[in-house]
């Protein structure tokens, strides 16, 4: 689930900002009114004019530095009244903007927390870097409940910034760590940090924490590769192997490339391919694809259907094909259509 923070954090931080540099600007504004002050009515030098000015302000008391005339001497109590005044204000916004991010910050962990908690079936993602950032913007256009973890806490509140979304700050291989982010409740886990020596250790760590896990991280190098699959790694995703197969696929099938990047850039219901296991929905095992109509009751496209027990894909399947309660069919759609099949 994505996390908001209902948008009255930013706002609210913002305005208590905008309020301290007004205070600011207010200082500093009476602090020249008085030495121009000084300046035009006692015709005193600007040292002498700066330095009765500090000690108006700063209510020090030693005393003038030169003689004041009766105007002077009306000046100046109306410099020490419009100084306190800006102090007073000055100091009420620093103390709420002090406040505000320390209570705020600790209100704001409190609850994302009871929310982690809430979550069943979620998603963990280590790392937020640009390939964890890019793993958060796929499970949150499709709507699947997740939880970020990375050590650098500014960067976690950058990406919060642009997005509501669930953070703990803090090593992702640390099993406190992990156990706060539901892990032992969790379907998957993905490992995108910077270094394969690191996402190793969280490979580990996660493996031992919840056999049952799905895990997904990347390899920077080749060689990283089988070093990962035996700590634990379901699937291993080279880098390097998919930015040279984009290439490629740029090079000679560009419009399908197109195809597919404006297919998952789409903002409004977003096409993608899923995997739906026909265990999931109601009735539709022992049907044939032709007697379930699901591409007439949902819009949805089946690519393919693999038989769990043989480990087979049946491509394009014919509209005779039976389905049964072990298959896993591949179907391209919205997350509605999903939801529709569900209910067939």
């Amino acid at each position: 689930m994505a996390y908001s923070a209902s948008g009255g954090r930013f706002r609210g931080m913002e305005e208590i900002r905008g309020k301290l540099l007004l205070a600011l600007t207010l200082l500093a504004g009476v602090f020249l009114f008085g030495i121009a002050g000084y300046v035009y009515i006692e015709h005193w030098p600007v040292l002498d004019a700066v330095y009765m000015t500090v000690i108006t302000l700063g209510s020090v008391g030693y005393g003038e530095t030169n003689p004041l005339t009766t105007p002077g001497r009306v000046f100046t109590i109306v410099l020490i009244l419009t100084g306190l005044s800006a102090f007073v204000y000055a100091t009420g916004t620093i103390t709420a903007f002090l406040v505000e991010g320390e209570i705020g910050g600790l209100v704001r962990r409190r609850r994302m927390q009871r929310r982690i908690l809430n979550l069943s079936g979620h998603y963990i993602v280590c790392g937020a870097g640009a390939v964890g950032s890019n793993v958060v913007e796929e499970l949150a256009q499709t709507g699947r409940g997740f939880v970020i973890i990375d050590s650098n806490a500014k960067l976690l509140e950058r990406l919060e910034e642009k997005q509501p979304l669930l953070y703990l700050a803090g090593q992702p291989s640390d099993d406190d760590t992990l156990k706060a982010a539901g892990i032992e409740r969790a379907a998957g886990l993905v490992a995108a940090l910077e270094s394969d020596k690191d996402n190793l250790f969280v490979v580990v760590t996660a493996r031992a924490l919840n056999p049952r896990l799905r895990i997904v991280t990347r390899a920077h190098e080749a060689h990283s590769v089988p070093k990962l699959q035996r700590g634990g790694a379901d699937a291993v995703v080279s880098t390097e192997a998919i930015g040279g197969m984009r290439m490629a696929s740029e090079l000679v099938r560009p419009t399908v490339v197109s195809f597919l990047d404006t297919m998952l850039r789409s903002s409004d219901a977003p096409y993608r391919f899923e995997e739906v296991a026909v265990s999931s929905c109601r009735s539709l095992a022992g049907k044939s694809l032709a007697a379930a109509e699901i591409n007439r009751k949902t819009g949805l496209m089946v690519l393919a259907v693999k038989n769990a027990a043989a480990q087979e894909y049946t491509n394009n399947p014919p509209a005779g094909h039976i389905l049964h309660a072990d298959d896993v069919m591949i179907v391209l759609g919205d997350s509605r259509q999903l939801a529709a099949l569900r209910e067939l």
